[in-house]
């Protein structure tokens, strides 16, 4: 259980890490969605399905939706 904590916790940095550096925000957005669905099983994993659920509602669900509508009506890349 302590490996997949470790493994989680490296891939959400990861993604936090890249996000920051992406220039692509198509690409950021999606890596934003990761984050929050990886989120999700962390808290699931530390048995608080509460958070988990609204981790996966807000942060990958509803956030996600909105950032993809953005992006639509502007441009792709960061300049």
């Amino acid at each position: 259980m302590v490996i997949l904590n470790v493994v989680i916790v490296v891939f959400l940095i990861c993604c936090a890490l890249a996000i920051g550096r992406i220039k692509d925000l198509l690409g950021a957005v999606i890596l934003f969605s990761a984050y929050s669905l990886m989120m999700s099983v962390l808290w699931l994993v530390l048995k608080t399905p509460d958070v988990a659920i609204t981790e996966a509602a807000i942060g990958a669900g509803v956030t996600s939706i909105l950032f993809f509508a953005v992006i639509s009506k502007t441009k792709r890349y960061e300049k």
